[in-house]
């Protein structure tokens, strides 16, 4: 017995690839994303208690309980999609991303709303306060990526129910649902800077 049988070392060394293009301009996306979203946490929390005049975030914010459960159960639910889409179950792939298309809708729903009630019922604008500025720059600046994200998945679906998603698309699925599982996480870090920290 030789020396490379007894440390199982193989013969042929495993030849080293360069990673996919797609998969390194996607993280670098989120990466710059990221350091974005970090800017304007960070402008949140500094300006906190710094509003000379109301409304102020104990009066007018109320906890998004139901948008949060909706958003977060969406990353379960695009990772269920892309099991289905690798095992090539079709009927599977679509009901899984078609919820997870739901679950957005309705976050960015209920975004809307809390938005409607901010203006329409507190008079609370982007202009009013530096509350205002930084919530809606935020919390804005968070939708517009939801609604990206949502726009990509409803993409897909309508291509999927034509048929014109094949195996060979599958890091294609895959770079859009590490984008969503970015957006989640991103939510986790905005809900508990404005909703917890911020109150």
């Amino acid at each position: 017995m030789t020396r490379t049988d007894v440390l199982n070392i193989p013969d042929q060394p495993v030849a080293w690839r360069l990673p996919s293009r797609r998969k390194v301009a996607v993280a670098c996306l989120i990466l710059t994303e990221s350091a974005m979203f970090t800017i304007f946490v960070v402008a949140y929390l500094f300006y906190i208690g710094k509003s000379l005049t109301g409304p102020f975030p104990a009066d007018v914010l109320e906890t998004p309980i139901v948008s949060t459960i909706c958003l977060l159960a969406s990353s379960l639910t695009i990772v269920l999609a892309e099991r289905a889409f690798k095992r090539e179950s079709t009927g599977g792939f679509r009901l899984w991303w078609a919820i997870t298309i739901l679950l957005a809708a309705i976050f960015l729903a209920t975004t809307a709303a809390e938005w409607k009630r901010l203006i329409v019922d507190h008079h609370l604008t982007i202009s009013t306060n530096l509350f205002g500025t930084t919530f809606y720059s935020l919390v804005g600046l968070h939708a517009s990526h939801v609604i990206v994200g949502l726009t990509l998945l409803t993409l897909v679906l309508v291509f999927s129910l034509k048929s014109s998603i094949r195996p060979a698309d599958g890091e294609r699925i895959e770079m859009i649902s590490w984008y969503w599982h970015f957006v989640d996480a991103v939510w986790v870090v905005v809900f508990t800077v404005v909703y917890v920290i911020g109150r």
